[in-house]
């Protein structure tokens, strides 16, 4: 096993790009909470919500880029707290539909966007090329640390929503292996 202090340059300019990240999402959540008394991901949900009139909790998933039962989670603690409300659909009565109130747009004045929000952004911006090769080296990582089995959800649920999310993304996960 090599210990980290034989570790190359390159592994501790990797280290200190994901340090960097982490700490700027740490930053941006707590400035979100001060600010606003909400969580990073509420915040980031509250962005992405906005780009629309309304979205169902898949459409914001796709948004968010995180797993459906997360953003569920996620809207349920703005509904609570009035910056959203839920719509039953006017095409499918089935389909529950997520707009923001007057005070989730007041929320938003408040504060610029999140770091989520600018990775999003700055990894769109890359060539494919590099995003796909990003992606293959991360996911490699992600196994090779033992970490490919943790939900991916939102940045800094609060501990109680985050506990949640998981079992019901086990849930989720475990009723589609035995339907595969």
């Amino acid at each position: 096993m090599v210990s980290h202090t034989n570790a190359s340059p390159e592994v501790q300019n990797v280290l200190d790009s994901i340090r960097r990240i982490v700490r700027g999402l740490r930053i941006s959540s707590k400035m979100a909470e001060k600010e606003l008394g909400i969580s990073g991901a509420q915040l980031f949900v509250l962005q992405k919500l906005s780009q629309a009139k309304r979205l169902s909790v898949n459409e914001l998933a796709e948004r968010t880029l995180t797993h459906q039962s997360s953003v569920s989670v996620v809207a349920s603690r703005l509904v609570e707290q009035g910056l959203v409300v839920r719509f039953q659909s006017e095409g499918d009565a089935r389909r529950i539909e997520l707009e923001l109130t007057a005070k989730g747009h007041a929320q938003l004045k408040k504060i610029p966007p999140t770091t989520q929000e600018n990775l999003v952004i700055a990894l769109q911006k890359m060539k494919v090329t590099n995003l796909l090769q990003l992606s293959t080296l991360l996911q490699s990582v992600v196994a090779k640390a033992g970490l490919a089995q943790e939900p991916a959800s939102l940045f800094f649920e609060d501990e109680k929503q985050r506990k949640k999310t998981n079992k019901i993304v086990k849930k989720t996960n475990k009723k589609a292996q035995k339907k595969a």
